[in-house]
């Protein structure tokens, strides 16, 4: 397993914070991020918090938790499936204690129960694990979800909650290893919880934009209407008179206990995946180098990142210009002439990332993590909030279509970018879209499905064993290969064709191995006889198969490794030249052809080069 590597520029992180969590006398923070490292932050003066320590690993930080008893240890859970024991002192160097590593895929959350002895960690396996810290035992499982266990709270008193994307609540106390779990379960998916200072109420967050406060035995106190995106996190005042969620729409919502709305926070730059409270502070993730900082009392932002990070995320062309969107808001138009790039141009469309690009002649639509879908055709224009992220677009028939983390496509007028449509879709986040010639396009979705056709009546082409990351088409005269990309390590491809009445038609697909952990991107080279299949995964690696349709089992033991990056490859796009342009979120983007020799690199590109050779001047409001 190789480590990321990714250039550091200054302070800070190199990527976007993925989780914030205060010790427990509020004096420091410790924030952890997709570059693979923990920053512990000494936030002393909150309007000038310094870094004291940096702690690595070799996958992405999915989040700590700073020991209860002893104020300088720090557990810290990755996506290389170990958890790290740090003794973090308040001055000098920190160590490594110990590493929990008997696990069997990312590790999401973790929390101390009051004893500061045992640890719970909670996984995408659905598994919660008690350990013992100081000599790495195993002790016990507390507790199974049947989808991703995304979050773990312990109360004072011991009690631990767990939630996840199955939309249980589970309710046990490990330290007595005696008793059934006291469970709820949701419609919708469950990603944060946290119980109250003093343990009497635990703090649910809902995947419809909704907090649901319940007591010890999971009764139901009270449903706050937090936003029309799903609430990802909480956390509550040290006196329990508030608490503060973290929303999909961008933005940080105050509440008091009875629920009445305090405050609001709408920032673009901040990632509310996390939330944490102490001392009179609130801090939050963020997209950016730093954390934002904020009074709990007022909302008052007390200081926040100074950096933009460029990690890319969507791929798109206009014209001969490669449309580069990402986590900094920015839309990189590069020209490619020669095998190397002869003029970048920044557009700025926003502050927060750029999840999703399409094209429409030379008008650029993009859409973003707050929920927005944005034109730029020269000037910009922006719709209203569409209630979730916009991780996939698309256009068909003349009309904008927007695949979102709810599940829906939204039909959105391309001139006024009015909302006409809103269709439930998908049982989960509508991931990829990808058009076809003749109209209709494709879909993959976190339901595990890949479907074909219009707005209605579309035909499932296959399932994959977990969710579905991306999908991609070639289609020639001979017909359309469809391939797509899953988190159960595979990429499917297969051969398919419109019927007559409207629907599709598909053989059984193959199965492409190669990729170690989830396959995030694909695309297809060369022509549908034999086609050429392009993924990247989370492994770091570009993975290249040729299909054989005749020889299924021959091209499931194929394949080859074509690059290796510094971190996991996130989004491709098929040029119309035949080339492939591959980016990951180290920064480089990579074009690949295929001859008669097979699939080759041509050249690179890295993100933070465009950026710094870019003109700087502002083309956008």
């Amino acid at each position: 397993m190789r480590t990321i590597s990714i250039p550091k520029s200054g302070t800070g992180h190199s990527a976007p914070i993925t989780h914030v969590a205060f010790s427990p006398d509020g004096s420091r923070l410790a924030t952890s991020s997709y570059d693979g490292t923990v920053i512990v932050w000494n936030t002393a003066d909150p309007a000038r918090p310094t870094e004291t320590a940096t702690l690595r690993h070799r996958r992405l930080v999915n989040s700590s938790a700073w020991n209860p008893a002893d104020p300088t240890l720090l557990a810290t859970a990755s996506a290389d499936k170990t958890v790290g024991i740090w003794r973090v002192p308040q001055e000098g160097p920190a160590t490594l204690v110990n590493v929990l590593a008997r696990h069997t895929d990312d590790i999401n959350s973790v929390a101390w129960l009051p004893d500061g002895e045992r640890l719970i960690c909670v996984s995408e396996d659905g598994r919660a694990t008690l350990w013992s810290v100081l000599d790495g035992t195993f002790l016990a499982e507390v507790g199974s979800h049947e989808a991703h266990c995304m979050m773990v709270s312990v109360s004072a008193e011991g009690l631990a909650a767990t939630v996840g994307e199955d939309g249980l609540v589970a309710v046990s106390d490990p330290a007595s290893g005696s008793g059934a779990a006291r469970k709820r379960h949701y419609d919708s998916s469950i990603e944060g919880c946290a119980w109250s200072r003093a343990g009497d109420l635990l703090a649910v967050a809902r995947d419809d934009g909704r907090v649901d406060l319940l007591t010890r035995e999971l009764e139901h106190v009270l449903t706050v209407e937090v936003s029309s995106s799903a609430a990802r996190a909480v956390d509550w005042a040290e006196d329990d008179s508030a608490f503060v969620v973290g929303a999909y729409d961008g933005s940080l919502h105050w509440f008091d206990r009875s629920g009445e709305r305090l405050h609001t926070v709408a920032d673009l730059r901040v990632w509310p995946r996390s939330v944490a409270a102490a001392r009179g502070l609130v801090a939050a993730g963020s997209f950016r180098n730093a954390p934002h900082l904020y009074d709990m009392a007022t909302a008052a932002e007390l200081s926040g990142p100074e950096r933009a990070t460029h990690g890319p995320n969507a791929l798109a062309a206009r014209g001969d210009e490669l449309l580069i969107g990402g986590d900094s808001g920015t839309v990189f138009a590069v020209r490619i002439e020669n095998g190397a790039q002869s003029r970048a141009t920044p557009i700025e469309l926003t502050d927060g990332p750029i999840l999703s690009l399409t094209t429409d002649g030379d008008t650029i639509y993009a859409g973003t993590y707050s929920g927005h879908v944005i034109r730029w055709d020269g000037t910009r224009a922006s719709s209203e909030c569409l209630g979730a992220p916009i991780p996939s677009l698309t256009v068909d028939g003349g009309r904008l279509i927007a695949g979102t983390y709810n599940g829906e496509f939204l039909f959105v007028d391309p001139a006024t970018l009015r909302l006409e449509e809103r269709i439930e879709a998908h049982g989960g986040s509508v991931k990829s879209l990808a058009p076809i010639p003749g109209g209709g396009f494709l879909s993959a979705a976190t339901d595990r499905t890949v479907e074909a056709g219009g707005a209605r009546g579309r035909t499932k082409l296959w399932e994959h064993g977990n969710l579905v990351n991306a999908v991609a088409g070639l289609h020639g005269p001979e017909g359309s290969v469809v391939a797509s990309a899953s988190r159960d390590h595979t990429v499917k491809v297969g051969r398919v064709a419109r019927t007559g009445d409207g629907g599709w038609s598909t053989g059984a697909p193959q199965t492409l191995l190669g990729s170690d952990e989830s396959v995030k991107c694909v695309s297809l080279l060369g022509d549908t006889a034999g086609p050429t299949v392009l993924a990247g995964s989370y492994d770091f690696n570009l993975y290249c198969w040729q299909v054989d349709w005749a020889d299924s089992a021959g091209t499931l033991a194929s394949g080859r490794v074509l690059a290796g990056f510094a971190q996991g490859l996130s989004c491709m796009f098929q040029l119309a030249d035949g080339r492939v342009a591959v980016a990951g979120w180290d920064g480089r983007i990579v074009f690949v052809a295929v001859d008669e020799y097979g699939a080759h690199i041509q050249h690179t590109l890295h993100i933070d080069d465009i950026a710094q050779s870019a003109d700087r001047k502002q083309v956008a409001a």
